[in-house]
Order: C-alpha cells, then structure tokens, then sequence
C-alpha cells in the first residue's frame, strides 16, 4: 500500500521521535497522535538504531544534538541501511549549516527551533505521502534515451524525489533543465501540489520582491487588493527558480531568509507569514564562477547548491538524438494536424552529425522548421536546414568549452605536479592566486590525492 493511501486513523503509519528533552519529545508526540499517527519515543541515538532495528517506521524524527551523539550521524545510519525510512531534523535556530549538512548526507527535510507545529504536520504530511521506491515515477518515460549520461540523471531525480533537499540544476541552454525540475516534483512527496517555474531574468527589477513575495492592498500605487506571490503560490509544492543567476543582488538577500526561515513577508505588510515550498534553481550560467566574481552571493549558492543535477549536453548522448527526434516528430505531427511524417535515413545521419549548441530546444526548433517546409512526408536533409557551423563528426573534436577545460586541467595538474600538489607554488608557478586555483580545481573535479598515494 502507497504512504498516500494509509489511513493515520489506523495508527498504520508510524514515527520514530528522537529527542533528549522530555518536554520537546512529548510535544511532538501529542501533535502526531493527534493527527492519528502512531508513535515511539526515544532520547538518544543508541535507541533509536535500537527501535530501527527491531520495527517499522514510516518517518523518524530527531534532534540534531543528542547525548551519545549528532542525528547527523543517525541520518547517516539509516541512509546506509535498506531501509525505506526518510529522517527528518530538528536544528536549532538560525543553525543553516547544520540544516544543509543533514540535507546533504540524505535528510529528508528539516525543522527549526522553536517547533512550529504547524510546520512539524507539513513536514510529517509529505514525507508519508513519498512513494514507495519500486513505485513506477509518474513520468518516468518524460527524459527519452538510453545513454549512459541520461541514465545516469534519470537515477540521479529518483534520489532527489525522496527528499526536500533545495537542488541546483546546471547545464547548457536547451538542455532540459526545466524537465528535470518537473520530473523531480512528479515523483516526489509533492507530485498533488503545484509546480510553479519563475524565469528570474524575465522580471523587471523594481516588481522582483512583490511577484515573489506578493503585496498588500496600499502598498504602492496600483495596489489596489492584496495579492499572493510566487511562494503562496507554490505552498505546499515546489517552487522552480529559472536562471536564478539573473536576480539582483538585493533580491539575493531576501530570497536566502525565505529559504532559512521558511517565512516571507508581503511588501507592505508587517507579518511574516510560514509557507512549505521546496525550491528547485537552475541556470545555464556557472553559478560558482559568478560567486567568485562577486554576482552573486556566496550564502545563498550554498544554500541553493546543496545538492547539484547536471544535466548533459546533447552532443554527448549522440546515441538518443534518433530517438528523442522521433518522439518530438510525433509529438508535432499530432499538434498540427499532419497524417504523418519521418526523418528519412539520410536525416538521421546528418543530426547524428551536428553540434546542437542549442541542445534539445534547437533540435525541436530544427524539426518544427523542417515539418513546416517538407511537401511530403519524408523529412530530408534539405528540410533540416542545419547551420554548417555547427556539425560535428561523432568522435571529433571536442566543443570549445570543453577544450579549454581539457587545456586548463592539464596545465593545473602539470604545475601541481612539478610542486610535488603545494598550492601555493602551483598557483604562483600558473599566474595566479591561491583561491583561483582552488576554485578551478573545484570546478574541474581535481582532488588533492591520499597521503598514502601521494607518498607511493
């Protein structure tokens, strides 16, 4: 039987409550019998592995400081174990990091102190509502192809289903980004609450508070009744922020106290209000190279970033382009009416051989142009109309960004080789700072070896 489907009344969903003051522990405990849940009450870690060990639980919820030790370690434990349990986290006030490291290591959603009850039920309300992990994904079939990157993303969004963790989509313009927010939202614990996409660039500066937060009637001129913002709107759902890159810096500030605190306030209102969002970013810019020139604030990325999806470029899942354009085909076909068309064998080949700088949105593009020109129902390569430019033999030469990456690891590594991997020479020895070349060493995924290796 689904979470969703369980009846609380039936005291046939459990908690596990871990905490080591009784007043808490009881509080929480009163709240989710009241809302007909059955539950069992510890105060440290030992019992609770204990408990674990020896029920079932549907949720466990614990305290980050306990006496034998962190609930990290707890959410740790039981992300180790197969077991189909998510664990939630009680942080002390205004304690971000410790909210975020408990996301990373696998959290499903934390609460602060003090206990909102109101938020504790929002929180206990979607984890039972996450379905169950052999449970086909609502559209699972959305992200066409077998490749080994899409494989690997397609895995990476049933991860990010079981969990409210804020997810930080990267990759080239047209590269599905967008599709895979969706897919993150349809199979996780909000798939029945709205998902609401915001293209940050698209709004003027000066309304940028007001359509995220909304306003009250009077506030400024036109304010003629209140009215709800992105996040209201979004309550309870996910919230996905397209090209997040592109906020002001003001704007920066206030949506990282909405993220913390899980509150926002209406221009010209003096309450804050609660609101249960779970926010999704994505933008086609390197979020960390924007960091390190001072775009954007380093706060909220770590707060945004917490767990990252790259999703990759076409080109590099060469061997899906057949497929994924005769699902777009189809589709097109039925929205405009056609009896039919296909890509003739010749126009297979040539797609194979193109660069797609625009990945997927260019080839929907490419073949919305090539139905509208083709007389008949063998689409050609004349019909594609493809920018000479951009093709690319399979297994030729890498795309310019690409290529410089492969320039710029090779002369990082060669100069931390020759200083024996200190820093410091090889930052002096390339030109630059320190903290550059920590930086692109983050980017590029070099890591400083083991002592061991390094010695060997």
């Amino acid at each position: 039987m689904r979470r969703s489907e369980r009846r609380p009344e039936a005291y046939s969903a459990r908690v596990l409550i871990v905490d080591d003051e009784p007043d808490i522990r009881e509080l929480l405990e009163l709240t989710l019998i009241r809302m007909g849940l059955g539950v069992d009450a510890v105060g440290s870690i030992a019992e609770a592995k204990s408990r674990l060990a020896e029920g079932k639980y549907d949720l466990c919820l614990t305290d980050m400081r306990l006496p034998d030790g962190e609930g990290l370690a707890l959410v740790r434990h039981v992300a180790a174990l197969p077991l189909d349990v998510p664990v939630a986290v009680i942080t002390a006030y205004g304690s971000a990091e410790n909210a975020v490291a408990a996301l990373k290591a696998g959290a499903f959603d934390y609460v602060s102190k003090p206990v909102g009850l109101e938020q504790v039920r929002a929180l206990v309300r979607s984890a039972l509502s996450l379905p169950e992990r052999d449970e086909p994904g609502a559209q699972a079939q959305s992200l066409i192809g077998d490749s080994q990157p899409i494989a690997a993303v397609r895995g990476m969004i049933g991860k990010l289903a079981r969990t409210q963790a804020p997810v930080y989509i990267s990759g080239e313009s047209g590269s599905g980004k967008e599709l895979a927010a969706r897919l993150i939202h349809l199979n996780g614990a909000r798939r029945d609450r709205p998902f609401v996409p915001v293209n940050c660039g698209a709004i003027p500066d000066t309304l940028v508070e007001s359509e995220f937060f909304g306003y009250r009637k009077g506030a400024f001129t036109g304010a003629e009744h209140d009215r709800d913002g992105f996040f209201q709107a979004a309550n309870g759902g996910t919230l996905f922020l397209d090209e997040v890159a592109d906020l002001p810096l003001a704007m920066q500030v206030k949506l990282l106290r909405a993220i913390q605190e899980k509150r926002v306030r209406k221009v010209g209102s003096t309450q804050e209000e609660p609101v249960d969002v779970r926010i999704i970013s994505a933008t086609h810019q390197g979020l960390a190279t924007l960091v390190h020139a001072g775009r954007f604030r380093q706060d909220l990325f770590y707060r945004l970033n917490v767990i990252e999806l790259k999703m990759p470029p076409l080109r590099e899942c060469r061997e899906d382009i057949d497929r994924i354009a005769t699902a777009i085909l189809e589709r097109l076909v039925r929205q405009t009416g056609r009896t039919a068309a296909r890509l003739a064998p010749e126009a297979v080949a040539e797609l194979a051989r193109y660069g797609f700088p625009g990945n997927v949105r260019e080839l929907e593009n490419i073949l919305e142009r090539a139905l509208a020109l083709s007389a008949s129902e063998d689409i050609g390569i004349d019909d594609l109309s493809l920018d000479p430019l951009a093709e690319v033999e399979p297994g030729a030469a890498e795309s310019l960004p690409q290529h410089l990456d492969s320039v710029e690891r090779k002369a990082i590594l060669e100069a931390l080789g020759k200083t024996g991997f200190n820093r410091t020479a090889a930052a002096k020895l390339l030109g630059i700072t320190f903290r550059a070349l920590r930086y692109r060493m983050q980017r590029l995924g070099i890591r400083e070896p083991e002592p061991n290796s390094r010695s060997a």
